[in-house]
């Protein structure tokens, strides 16, 4: 029965941490990587838009007049890719851009939870943390993207794309886990693959708390605000659930 109602105590974080990211003090923590990934999504949009009317003149006065109906076929593949693009492409930049700032919030969510006080948090801080935290997403885009990379190599081989089109979801959503969890662990001075031995001894928690964030992240403007919540509601998964010795 406990194995069973894990994922959805893990789906329940996310929840919990939309409503954390609603009371007074934390919101400062939200404007700016909102400003910030807003501005990032409208350019991704129109890039993306750009690049697919420019492939697409390309391609079809090249077709002959008998194939004309291959249009039909390139257009929703043409697509689907860009849409791939855009979606992974967004999720890497935009926790990039907002990492400092993700930091601050899981650190100051952590607070509330062990019920600590720190002074107030000012720019200064802010950029000091800016280094690391830059490292720390490199250090998850350097785990992320090979092993992107060879499942949609996969996907591309007859009869073995059966199984790696599930085993990609299910690594979105392992990743989506790993994304945010990800900033109290680094918070609280927890390595990377301790973090990743971790979650693998409580894969179902994990990938319950993922689900929800990637199904939240594949639709739009709605993720800008599934961002942050997944921040609390993971920082609330790790104090909680994490290793005992890894709050400072």
């Amino acid at each position: 029965m406990n194995q069973v109602m894990t994922p959805l105590r893990g789906s329940g974080y996310l929840r919990e941490g939309w409503q954390r990211i609603r009371q007074p003090g934390l919101r400062r923590f939200l404007v700016i990587p909102l400003i910030l990934n807003l501005t990032l999504f409208v350019a991704l949009i129109g890039w993306g838009a750009r690049q697919f009317n420019y492939w697409m003149d390309r391609l079809m006065p090249h077709l002959p007049e008998w194939a004309a109906f291959v249009e039909w076929l390139l257009w929703p593949l043409f697509a689907l890719v860009v849409l791939l693009v855009l979606f992974f492409g967004f999720s890497i930049l935009a926790n990039l851009i907002a990492s400092p700032f993700y930091g601050f919030l899981a650190e100051k969510v952590a607070e509330q939870e062990r019920g600590l006080v720190s002074p107030p948090t000012g720019w200064r801080e802010i950029l000091m943390v800016v280094p690391r935290s830059l490292g720390r997403e490199f250090r998850k885009i350097a785990y992320y993207l090979p092993r992107l990379i060879g499942l949609l190599l996969l996907t591309l081989i007859p009869v073995v794309n059966l199984a790696a089109s599930p085993l990609l979801l299910a690594f979105g959503v392992w990743m989506m886990a790993v994304q945010y969890i990800d900033y109290q662990a680094d918070n609280d001075q927890v390595d990377f693959r301790d973090m990743l031995r971790w979650m693998r001894g409580r894969r179902l928690l994990s990938l319950g708390f993922g689900l929800p964030v990637y199904v939240g992240m594949l639709i739009p403007l709605i993720n800008l605000l599934v961002m942050p919540a997944a921040v609390a509601g993971s920082t609330l998964l790790w104090v909680r659930e994490g290793p005992k010795d890894s709050g400072r």
